[in-house]
């Protein structure tokens, strides 16, 4: 069996060098998505040294981005998507129709044709699924207002995307400027009855082909994938279910593509929203975490073997115009298009910075522009600089936005403590101003604890302390849980404690203890490390699944770690002794230091 197929090279040479670069942007402090850019770079045609097959990079990167968006599907429910109807519809057209219009004029500009002028302008107007994503997890911001009106406006812009795919054919075999294949459900109908369709036609054709879409999956999806689920997850096996999940979300989107033309991202979206009506959602998007990350990297891998460097020297000022409508034009517009709707600054800012950047729907465009004649392969080459490009100053653009509205925040402050004099009546007037979307600020507790989650195990914990009146607050990131834990009275930060500015808000520095009660041990380590860093004295507790976790943990400056299953394990010993022993000790073996402390008062029993 040979072993130098082109399959495995590509995924190993992209997955490689992938990792060596995105360690290296990571040690900058860059994203590490900068890094699988540059990796791309190298196997590309453009770089000497080893070419990654051209061909099935792209197929590899599209499961990526099928998995990606069956995840987001799993967190966005269709209730989520109408909620946001209101601004994501309206201000996606009108955001779409003025980045179009600059890009336009740009491929006019240079002599293009009206045509390659419109694809290049398209092409321009959508942002990447993929980045944008990453950027709102990287910010725990999916789950919040902005994060769902920022996922709602790219479900509107893939959907314009769809029928512009369909449409562009259809325009350019009517205006003559290119060659274009016939819409094979449009020329069967125009054979059996004699009708020619034309442009209206095909889009009603798409139009009723995506409602028979949405269609089948909100009436029989919602109903067949749910129960699917439920009787794979009865059987036990862990692989089936996770082969299941995969095998829906593959299955699914290809489906769509196939017999509906909807796009592969829409159509494993869609299987992700109906499947998170169910219980089981949360574990669905657990066991499809790991394949989605890796895909996702490929994709990027993918991207950055399309640039070709020399396109920087030979076309700056091209380039540099490119840019500024990728990044400055639609942030601009999609900035007042979301104030025009009175919401807040900071969802006018992070809305901006999430559609400052183009992606996967921008390559599809521009080689269907250059397949059909009407662009030129230089508006290719431009699009692809200026997705690489604003890519990478997608995470600075988030700087700034977020730089950009802490002043403007700090100034209207100043201005109204100015503009009253009694310190009651400033107070009283900050009370009363309307507190900004999702906006944190920091806490004045001292010599309190921390809560790191606030899940099964997190809510024990933190109704103890409450109950016990002792000062504590709660870090956490689910949208959800932040609203309980404010109805409850319980101060709470919305954010990731992995990242030093929340720990910052929670003042590490003057609390006495942190307990984390998240699972994730990587991130539980890096928590322990920067808490143990700024405050030496600190009482940190955690959690562990297993004895390696436990050793890492505490290697890693934790005083006490607590293994669930050790303690099911006590407990249950601690209960058959009681009957067939009347209560006869039992040892742990593994030393004081994995448990609570036995001269505490047991917690609550649930």
């Amino acid at each position: 069996m040979p072993h130098d197929t082109p399959l495995i090279s590509t995924i190993v040479g992209g997955l490689v060098l992938a990792f060596i670069f995105g360690a290296f942007a990571h040690r900058l402090r860059m994203p590490p998505l900068v890094g699988y850019l540059i990796a791309g770079v190298l196997v590309g045609p453009h770089t000497p040294g080893y070419v990654a097959d051209q061909n099935l990079a792209p197929e590899l990167a599209e499961i990526g981005v099928i998995l990606l968006m069956f995840g987001v599907g799993l967190h966005f429910s269709l209730k989520d998507l109408l909620s946001v109807r209101g601004i994501a519809v309206p201000g996606a057209i009108v955001q779409i129709a003025f980045a179009t219009l600059l890009g336009w004029g740009l491929g006019a500009f240079m002599g293009w044709s009206t045509g390659g002028s419109l694809v290049f302008g398209l092409a321009l107007s959508v942002a990447s699924t993929v980045v944008l994503l990453k950027a709102l997890q990287e910010r725990r911001l999916v789950e919040t207002e902005r994060g769902r009106i920022a996922v709602g406006w790219l479900i509107v812009e893939d959907l314009a995307m769809v029928l512009a795919l369909v449409l562009i054919p259809a325009a350019a075999s009517i205006g003559g400027e290119g060659h274009a294949p016939v819409e094979p459900l449009s020329a069967g109908l125009s054979r059996l009855f004699g009708l020619d369709l034309g442009v209206s036609g095909m889009i009603a054709m798409t139009l009723v082909k995506v409602a028979l879409f949405v269609a089948l999956m909100l009436v029989f999806g919602r109903k067949l994938i749910p129960w699917t689920m439920h009787r794979i997850a009865h059987t036990g096996s862990r692989e089936l279910f996770r082969l299941g999940v995969l095998a829906i979300a593959l299955g699914v989107a290809f489906g769509a593509a196939k017999l509906f033309g909807v796009s592969l991202a829409l159509g494993a979206f869609f299987a992700g929203m109906v499947l998170a009506e169910s219980e089981l959602s949360h574990r669905a998007a657990q066991e499809s975490l790991p394949l989605r990350d890796a895909f996702a990297v490929l994709f990027f891998v993918s991207v950055g073997m399309l640039f070709d460097p020399n396109i920087l020297i030979d076309k700056p000022l091209p380039i540099l115009a490119t840019i500024f409508i990728i990044v400055i034009g639609k942030s601009v517009a999609a900035f007042l298009i979301v104030l025009a709707f009175k919401k807040p600054l900071g969802t006018a800012l992070t809305i901006s910075a999430s559609l400052g950047q183009i992606g996967e729907f921008s390559f599809i465009l521009a080689a269907l522009g250059v397949e059909l004649g009407l662009l030129p392969e230089e508006g290719r080459d431009l699009i692809l600089a200026g997705a690489i490009i604003s890519i990478i100053l997608n995470p600075l653009l988030f700087f700034l936005c977020d730089r950009m509205r802490l002043l403007l925040d700090g100034a209207k402050r100043e201005d109204v403590v100015a503009d009253l004099a009694p310190a009651a009546d400033a107070i009283a007037a900050q009370e009363e101003m309307p507190p900004e979307d999702d906006e944190v600020h920091p806490t004045a507790l001292s010599g309190h604890a921390i809560l790191v989650g606030y899940g099964r195990v997190g809510s024990i914990v933190g109704q103890n302390l409450k109950s016990s009146a002792t000062p504590f607050l709660v870090i956490e990131d689910s949208d959800k849980r932040i609203g309980e834990l404010k109805a409850q009275g319980i101060e709470t930060l919305s954010g990731n404690a992995v990242m030093r500015e929340t720990l910052d808000l929670a003042n590490l520095s003057g609390a006495r203890s942190i307990a984390i009660a998240i699972p994730n041990a990587f991130e539980a380590c890096r928590i322990i490390e920067q808490a143990r860093s700024v405050n030496p004295s600190i009482l940190i507790v955690a959690r562990a699944h297993s004895d390696a976790e436990v050793d890492e943990l505490k290697q890693y400056g934790a005083d006490t770690v607590i293994m669930g299953e050790r303690e099911i394990a006590l407990g249950m010993v601690d209960r058959l002794a009681q009957v067939h022993h009347e209560s006869v000790p039992y040892e742990d073996g593994h030393g004081p230091d994995t448990i609570m402390p036995t001269d505490d008062p047991p917690p609550e029993r649930e």
